[in-house]
């Protein structure tokens, strides 16, 4: 094995800190990626004091931390707000559901996030930004394309002053390249780049189910943008190879549901080649965590999470250092 293999502890919210951690532990991964989720790590209790606490924890388990992660917040910093993000905000950051005032105590939330993060002597924060132009995706009515330009230049603008914060500290954002987020796809990906001036604090995270499934090509994403590579999940999709009844926008339909042309698998069980990530990951020479993100409907968590944990440690390999005919030049 030549990675650390970590678990994400967001699909985990339910359980106290102290159960994942003997669970994390007698599965037998490395460490925690922290969700900031009122169990696992609560920004609203942020000072020194409780991040050591947070810290003894994971070493009483002898387990390991490389980064922390605030998805939900994140993509309230640059979305067009309605009621649904209610529903995955704290309530003192709802507010009283202003659109502007939510954005805007997401930012300070972000900001903060990286303070927790410099507290817990990490310097990687995982997370979305959101997307003002999601909605223009399927260009019908037609876009504008000054429309779109203006989006991704919204986004720039809101995120500076976090990434600018992040800079100042020693810290990185990684932006997990994901649908409804400004950057998707390995094109949208390289016009937030341009957009941000190819700001030194803003990376992603790479998680190839994300990107399978839409026919984008993952192992590309990982050649295109190496130096950016902060932070890495392992996660499995699948997806048919015949029509079914939904196709790849879901139909409406949830996660799980048998007409689905693609779902979210635990490790092993999707389509995605991740002996070919692995190699890449070799080539870029990306030294950092895999961490389990773990998602199936159709499968028990735990059995789940031990099970991912197996595979990517058999996976995942050094690079060589030697070329392997080497012994026959003279």
């Amino acid at each position: 094995m030549a990675r650390k293999v970590t678990l994400f502890t967001a699909q985990w919210g339910d359980m106290p800190l102290d159960t994942l951690c003997s669970k994390a532990k007698a599965f037998g991964y490395d460490g925690l990626e922290l969700s900031c989720t009122e169990n696992h790590l609560d920004i609203e209790k942020l000072n020194q004091a409780y991040c050591d606490g947070v810290k003894a924890k994971l070493a009483e388990y002898g387990l390991e931390l490389y980064a922390i992660s605030n998805h939900t917040v994140g993509q309230c910093v640059c979305d067009r707000i309605d009621g649904r993000h209610k529903s995955i905000l704290p309530a003192r950051l709802w507010g009283d559901g202003d659109p502007d005032g939510v954005r805007q105590r997401a930012t300070e939330e972000m900001i903060r996030t990286g303070e927790a993060a410099k507290m817990l002597g990490v310097n990687t924060v995982i997370g979305f930004t959101g997307s003002p132009i999601w909605h223009l995706l399927y260009s019908f009515p037609p876009a504008n394309p000054g429309d779109i330009a203006a989006g991704f230049k919204e986004v720039a603008d809101r995120f500076k002053p976090i990434l600018d914060a992040y800079q100042a500290n020693g810290l990185r954002f990684a932006l997990e390249v994901h649908p409804t987020e400004i950057a998707f796809d390995i094109s949208s990906t390289q016009t937030m780049l341009e957009a941000l001036d190819y700001h030194p604090a803003f990376g992603f995270n790479y998680d190839p189910s994300h990107l399978g499934y839409q026919g984008v090509d993952y192992v590309a994403f990982l050649d295109a943008f190496a130096e950016r590579i902060f932070h890495v999940h392992m996660k499995d999709v699948w997806w048919s190879d015949v029509p079914t009844r939904a196709g790849v926008f879901g139909g409406h339909l949830p996660f799980g549901h048998r007409d689905r042309f693609w779902d979210f698998r635990s490790m092993g069980h999707g389509k995605i080649n991740f002996e070919e990530i692995i190699r890449a990951l070799n080539r870029i020479n990306y030294q950092g965590p895999l961490s389990v993100e773990w998602e199936d409907n159709g499968m028990d968590r735990e059995h789940g999470a031990a099970e991912s944990l197996r595979f990517v440690k058999n996976i995942d390999f050094k690079p060589s250092t030697i070329a392997f005919d080497a012994a026959f030049e003279k």
